[in-house]
């Protein structure tokens, strides 16, 4: 089997942000978010990031990454572009939206060919996530009878920002640790007495248990999932023609839930205690400047990561 892989979606622009938030720094040494899991990830075990980006970013990702990091991991780029579709499908004339986390992972499916972790590139992860992941995807090869996932957890209300709502998978776990399924929610916020989501611009509310476990797209997969993505691609973008041509979103977790249903897959849910920190908005900014200041501090990381 290969080593796992790191797969970080990174193609996306922030609008709610403002700005290219993937490349905005977060310390005094101009490193990004994506340093420090990059930092984590080699600890870990990884030694090749696959980075899913727009084409006209790629010159500007290279140079922000720097050659530190090139020295010690093998960096690859692929584009996520709205054209990437199975033969006989176009883009929705006056679709402007990316088609989502899902079409972002199959964008890196030419150059992984075997076992990888899948990230946000503006989601801090903590430190152990990383070696977690890595450790399970080494040990649990893949299936063909019962393709063997994996997913890192986190409790909602460590996941949450005082500044908006937040998109978020609320998992279901069955009661030997495996997850029993995923549901996206795209705007959840912490409320004033425990997280809540709407569904409908915030007409309604519903509540949800601050410790409830959500994915925040830490993924841990085979190959076999890109291929059951780009094979399930055409019966989404069936639907969404007819439902959501210009917004539409294949999202990653979909294809999860549609595999758990069909009893295709079983994905391990490791849950873990840490403290989501990220930039959907530009108030998060300080907040995460601070936290990972305390952690260079502590000693979880050195003063200059990749020196």
């Amino acid at each position: 089997m290969n080593a796992p892989v790191l797969v970080v979606m990174a193609a996306g622009m922030g609008s709610r942000y403002g700005g290219l938030k993937q490349i905005d720094p977060v310390d005094v040494n101009g490193n990004i978010i994506i340093h420090y899991s990059l930092f984590d990830a080699y600890r870990a075990g990884f030694r090749t990031a696959v980075f899913v980006i727009k084409p006209e970013l790629e010159e500007t990702f290279k140079e922000v990454i720097g050659p530190d990091v090139a020295a010690k991991m093998d960096i690859k780029y692929v584009h996520q572009i709205s054209t990437d579709l199975p033969e006989g499908y176009s883009v929705p004339e006056g679709r402007t939206k990316p088609w989502g986390t899902a079409h972002a992972a199959l964008a890196a499916r030419s150059v992984v060919d075997g076992p990888f972790a899948i990230i946000n590139a503006d989601d801090y992860y903590g430190v152990d996530a990383f070696k977690t992941i890595y450790d399970y995807l080494t040990a649990n090869p893949d299936n063909p009878e019962c393709y063997e996932y994996v997913m890192v957890g986190y409790l909602l209300k460590n996941t949450v920002t005082e500044n908006g709502t937040v998109a978020r998978g609320v998992c279901e776990s069955t009661a030997d640790g495996f997850l029993a399924n995923v549901t996206e929610r795209t705007k959840i916020e912490k409320g004033v007495k425990c997280p809540r989501y709407t569904e409908d611009d915030g007409a309604t509310w519903t509540e949800l248990d601050e410790d409830t476990i959500v994915s925040m797209n830490m993924w841990g997969f085979h190959k076999s999932y890109l291929e059951e993505a780009w094979a399930r691609f055409p019966a989404f973008l069936d639907n969404a023609a007819k439902t959501n041509p210009l917004k539409g979103e294949y999202f990653l977790p979909a294809v999860v839930s549609q595999l758990l249903e069909e009893g295709k897959a079983r994905v391990r849910v490791l849950s873990s205690a840490d403290k989501w920190y990220g930039v959907t908005y530009k108030e998060d900014k300080p907040v995460v400047v601070n936290a990972l200041a305390s952690m260079r501090e502590a000693g979880l990381y050195p003063e200059k990561l990749w020196k």
